[in-house]
């Protein structure tokens, strides 16, 4: 039981909170807070006490600083990790020490707040804290709000559910990495739509689709007169997202000058519009994604270093469809039940031979392509069956790479990594004409059969002089 105020404690049996901290003063402010929020806390001044009362009593979230008498604060969120790792944990932090948080939510922390403490970060946090359900299971994700769902039993999705499900319960920067068409903005809605913020908003941006000189007025907002065309004040990204998540997909394509701003806006939590002079606090959390090795740029001084490390908190990789090959026929299914349902249309199956012709190809293109393979299908299909003639793909063996080689397959907008090419092959030269004769040197059909974008398929036409 607290020995601070005890005859405030909260009408409740048993407290919500544990707050660990040495400094009387500070566990007396919080528990005042607390208090004001309905809340009971217990505290202790050390981590030895803070494992006793952790043994006796439950919490539903741990506020702890980091310097304790006898350890560090990441010990016990080591410890709360192993023992108790459905109660959420928050840090204490010294101002400036962005680095110790971050390794404290690599660790599993649930959120940090920074001493000075402001009371309303700190009713935020605890807010988000406490709307975590405790029963919640990692690997049980359901289908996320767009009706997206993450379909598939195979052991690889098996292990990213389980790892949605625990990124979910915390509020650190995930970042997500994989080809493009895996599905990183359905993994960030799950995420999303899993965590504390799930009644906030999701707001998903295309980092590549903004004209550079927009980025900062479309980030941060501005105010009216702040430019030619400013006619009245406008939020940005960050304030469309307050309270909730704020997903940058294609992170990757930031601008460096646009990468210090963000920076900037992540550690302090505030943004300043463009033309105000003070900033204003903001309440998102970060999910980042792209298709390119951020690692890489970072050597290639493309990337920010500290921003990369900002961003790059929790990683999740998406593997390619390609190794997840026996999740087709439930993939498949998913996709033609929501065709049908758009189209307002019987639900087509695929016949044995289609299912096994799909099995043996390498999807390039990943579950994107095998989408657009089905949507063609449906449209070419006589009936209710779709056959293998309808399908359009020429098979590549199992374990052969794909068609175009290490360039990651991307929609038609420009946004795609540098159009170099690895060495293209006379195999490949083969099967790019085959395609134009097939299609009748229709380029935008040739290209979504070979499983690459119009811009590599010209590429490879001018790299060997080719024209009709």
């Amino acid at each position: 039981m607290s020995s601070d105020f005890p005859e405030r404690r909260s009408r409740a049996a048993v407290s919500d909170v544990l707050i660990v901290d040495d400094e009387e003063d500070i566990r007396e402010l919080l528990v005042l807070s607390l208090l004001r929020m309905g809340l009971g806390a217990d505290t202790a001044g050390s981590i030895e006490e803070a494992r006793l009362l952790l043994e006796k009593a439950q919490y539903r979230l741990c506020l702890t600083d980091m310097r304790l008498p006898d350890g560090d604060g990441l010990g016990l969120v080591e410890h709360i990790q192993r023992h108790r790792p459905s109660l959420p944990v928050a840090v204490i932090t010294a101002f400036g020490s962005i680095e110790t948080a971050i390794r404290a939510l690599k660790l599993g922390a649930f959120d940090f707040v920074t001493k000075p403490i402001e009371l309303q970060a700190l009713r935020r946090l605890v807010q988000n804290a406490l709307r975590l359900q405790p029963s919640g299971s990692p690997g049980t994700a359901p289908t996320d709000t767009d009706g997206r769902g993450l379909v598939g039993r195979s052991p690889a999705m098996t292990q990213l559910r389980a790892l949605i499900g625990k990124f979910a319960r915390n509020q650190a920067p995930v970042f997500i990495h994989g080809e493009s068409g895996t599905g990183k903005e359905v993994i960030a809605r799950l995420i999303h739509s899993l965590g504390a913020r799930a009644a906030g908003p999701f707001v998903p941006v295309n980092c590549g689709a903004i004209p550079p000189e927009l980025m900062e007025s479309e980030f941060f907002g501005y105010l009216k007169g702040s430019f030619t065309g400013a006619s009245a004040d406008k939020d940005g990204l960050f304030q469309a997202a307050n309270g909730g998540t704020l997903f940058l997909d294609e992170v990757a394509d930031l601008p460096l000058s646009m990468q210090v701003k963000l920076l900037r806006a992540i550690q302090e939590r505030a943004v300043r519009p463009v033309g105000a002079q003070a900033e204003q606090t903001v309440d998102v959390r970060i999910l980042s994604a792209s298709h390119r090795d951020l690692a890489k740029l970072v050597s290639e001084n493309r990337f920010r270093q500290d921003l990369y490390f900002r961003i790059n908190v929790l990683a999740l990789q998406v593997p390619p469809l390609r190794e997840r090959l026996e999740d087709i026929p439930d993939l498949a299914a998913h996709l033609l039940a929501r065709l049908a349902e758009r189209d307002d249309a019987p639900v087509r199956a695929l016949s044995s031979e289609a299912l096994s012709a799909l099995r043996q190809y390498s999807f390039p293109g990943n579950v994107r392509e095998l989408e657009n393979l089905l949507e063609r299908a449906c449209a070419l299909a006589e009936n209710n069956e779709i056959a293998v003639e309808d399908l359009g793909i020429d098979l590549v063996p199992l374990g052969s790479p794909p068609l175009v080689g290490a360039i990651p397959v991307e929609e038609e907008n420009g946004n795609e990594a540098d159009d170099e090419v690895e060495e293209i092959s006379d195999d490949e030269r083969a099967k790019v004409l085959k395609a134009l004769d097939e299609t009748r040197w229709n380029r935008t059909a040739a290209a979504r059969k070979l499983g690459m974008t119009l811009r590599q398929l010209r590429y490879r036409l001018q790299k060997w002089g080719v024209e009709r």
